[in-house]
């Protein structure tokens, strides 16, 4: 049955081919034989290296793909551009790790494989090393030849939101309030800065902001009232390096670490209050619905064709 979900979901992003969008899992199985190998050891290694790094990947892929789509602008390096827009900069991070991972697919298959691809592999690759799900890459996305700051300050949703707004937040780019909340389940790896949730510790709550009170008072050591905001606290304190189903379980114990988290259990959104509680209870079903949320999300406004181009080079265009 699971299996069928994912075909269908497949068949919805080839569907894509109308609108010039001809994504494909076979893609590269000439041009570049060797791209899931290499990729995989890569990532592999670099997880290793450090768990927290399969987060940052796939949040380069989330904060790509929600500006002007899929492109791997966020990728190109430049002081006006997506790298340091208000949600990216001094957080968004393993540039390095895809540059290198580039150049190695560069020297099996040069000009050859889109860095906006990449992304979508690597963030996949992630979720696989830490024992999430997997799901089948679509591949033929081109990168863009532009990166916009201000639609990544526009269009990147910030911990701040509620339930009402993410669900809109999410519905203009085309997913709807299940790919929402499973998606947010990717916060059971990684951890967030103090500054996104310092305001939550020290209050008024906002509606539908309930914290657990031992939770409050364990954050408040990492997360003083004054100084400290670059300070870090994993987003699932129960098991932040293992992809899981316990971030759902956190929210209805209301240990929730951003306000956008804990507001899909104690907003005034029963629909999401609702699918906190099936992903809580199963965690088979939050997989399924994950793997198949990445792939609708890969899948926003990609250039194909003779769009953008291969970069040779992720920091720069050709």
């Amino acid at each position: 049955m699971a299996n069928m979900s994912f075909v269908l979901v497949l068949l919805l992003a080839l569907h894509g081919s109308a609108l010039g969008q001809t994504l494909s899992s076979s893609f590269y199985d000439s041009s570049c034989p060797n791209l899931t190998t290499i990729v995989r050891a890569a990532v592999q290694q670099a997880v290793q290296a450090e768990a927290r790094i399969a987060a940052s990947f796939v949040r380069l892929h989330f904060h790509d793909c929600f500006v002007n789509g899929c492109d791997a602008s966020i990728l190109l390096d430049g002081a006006n551009l997506e790298q340091n827009a208000r949600p990216n900069a001094g957080s968004a991070r393993g540039f390095d790790i895809v540059d290198s991972i580039k150049s190695s697919v560069e020297s099996s298959c040069p000009g050859v494989v889109s860095c906006a691809d990449l992304l979508a592999l690597i963030a996949r690759d992630s979720v696989v090393a830490l024992n999430g799900p997997s799901w089948t890459v679509v591949f033929g996305r081109r990168d863009s030849l532009t990166a916009s700051q201000s639609a990544a300050n526009a269009n990147l949703p910030p911990p701040t939101l509620n339930a009402s707004a993410l669900i809109t937040s999410f519905q203009n780019q085309g997913l709807s309030t299940t790919d929402m909340v499973a998606l947010s389940g990717a916060h059971t790896i990684g951890q967030a800065q103090c500054t996104t949730f310092k305001a939550r510790l020290y209050g008024p709550f906002q509606r539908g902001d309930q914290m657990d009170q031992s939770f409050n008072t364990s954050l408040q050591s990492s997360c003083p009232s004054s100084n400290g905001d670059t300070n870090l606290s994993p987003l699932d304190v129960q098991t932040p390096t293992s992809f899981d189903n316990r971030y759902f379980r956190n929210l209805q114990n209301r240990r929730g670490l951003l306000f956008s988290d804990q507001t899909l259990f104690s907003g005034d959104q029963a629909s999401t209050r609702n699918l906190v509680n099936s992903y809580a209870s199963s965690q088979s079903t939050f997989f399924q619905d994950f793997g198949n949320a990445m792939v609708r999300m890969g899948n926003i406004n990609v250039l194909t064709g003779s769009n953008g181009e291969i970069r040779r080079n992720c920091g720069r265009t050709n």
